[in-house]
């Protein structure tokens, strides 16, 4: 059956809009109709070949939508039920997966290899990372869905796949920010947006946001921020001096830059932690000298995923959405149809665009 999607069909290569064939699931696979889905710059990373991906490909790692039909053996999920997709689904039997950080397990992005449909022309297509949401319907593997929880629109839904577990996951598992402390969010992006949230729910004394846009201010302080810093070569000094010239307790970076990321370190206080949720290609080299890691007692880690496990959060988040603490709403910039987004990529590359959902 053909549908349409949002196919790369090289690294570096604009997305072309066109029809694919996509076919019935098979066995241990549910085909999805997509209500909605997120585009962030993660989908831009994979597009300019700073996280590798086969292509042709249709991308979109985050969405959610309704089940058309399940394959043999699919028993979690019935077509008609709404379902989240997980991008990032794990094995169980890995060593990863048996220490229980499924966020790190060694199979989840196998699927991203194989083939799940073809263009019209016959050209094999690959699934992005494993979900392929940039498209009007999707088949994946039944591991990738996960019910959508009670009280959660379905479009707004899509965000729990990515952005949301991520900044949330990471104020809360990775840099497990305590009632009271000070917290820096770098990167006002879908993640950070989230981030911002999760800071303020888990009773941060200061929030502070920083960017390079002043226009994301307002943003940023519907979202939980107490102070705002455009970014510059000061900003280091200026979260400083909103602590007491000691620094704020966590600083999450959700950018991805060497810059960012030093700056995030520099912005802590002595014994403060630093996550690092942003994708930075291999050109951007972080460096330290041995006297500053002794002397600061700093901790610096990354965060892949939120260290998240969806299906122990996921009900989390629905209890602090129906509760009116945690906003997805909040979290989007712009509404867009399949058709925008190329012109959304495009926006994205120039540095002019903010998080778009694709509503289907």
């Amino acid at each position: 059956m053909a549908v349409r999607a949002a196919v790369l069909p090289a690294i570096g290569s604009p997305l072309e809009i066109t029809g694919i064939e996509l076919p019935d699931p098979g066995p241990g696979q549910v085909r999805v109709r997509l209500a909605a889905a997120g585009v962030c710059h993660s989908d831009l990373s994979l597009s300019d070949g700073t996280m590798r991906v086969p292509v042709p490909a249709v991308l979109g790692h985050e969405g959610a939508g309704t089940v058309v039909s399940v394959g043999e053996g699919v028993d979690h999920v019935s077509p008609g039920d709404g379902v989240v997709l997980n991008w990032a689904p794990s094995c169980g039997a890995c060593h990863a997966c048996s220490l229980g950080e499924v966020w790190l397990c060694a199979d989840a992005l196998t699927g991203a290899a194989a083939v799940y449909a073809r263009t019209t022309d016959g050209t094999d297509l690959h699934p992005g990372l494993n979900v392929a949401a940039f498209a009007e319907e999707t088949v994946v593997s039944a591991s990738c869905v996960l019910p959508v929880p009670d009280g959660v629109p379905l479009t707004d839904a899509a965000l729990l796949g990515c952005a949301v577990l991520t900044g949330y996951g990471a104020v809360h598992h990775s840099a497990r920010v305590r009632q009271g402390e000070t917290v820096a969010v770098f990167g006002v992006g879908g993640v950070g947006l989230a981030a911002l949230q999760a800071a303020r729910i888990a009773g941060a004394s200061k929030i502070v946001a920083v960017d390079v846009s002043a226009e994301k201010e307002e943003l940023a302080r519907a979202a939980g921020a107490t102070d705002y810093v455009v970014a510059s070569d000061t900003t280091a000094r200026e979260i400083r001096g909103l602590t007491g010239k000691q620094g704020v307790d966590v600083a999450v970076e959700c950018a991805g830059r060497a810059v960012t990321i030093r700056t995030a370190w520099d912005s802590t206080r002595r014994g403060g932690r630093t996550t690092v949720v942003g994708i930075g290609g291999k050109d951007q080299q972080v460096t330290f000298n041995a006297l500053e890691i002794f002397h600061w007692g700093r901790t610096l880690s990354g965060c892949v995923y939120g260290n998240s496990d969806p299906a122990r959060d996921l009900p989390v988040l629905a209890g602090h959405i129906r509760a009116g603490r945690l906003d997805l709403s909040a979290l989007v910039t712009e509404h867009i149809s399949l058709d925008g987004i190329p012109a959304a990529f495009e926006n994205m590359l120039a540095g002019k665009g903010g998080r778009a959902l694709v509503v289907f």
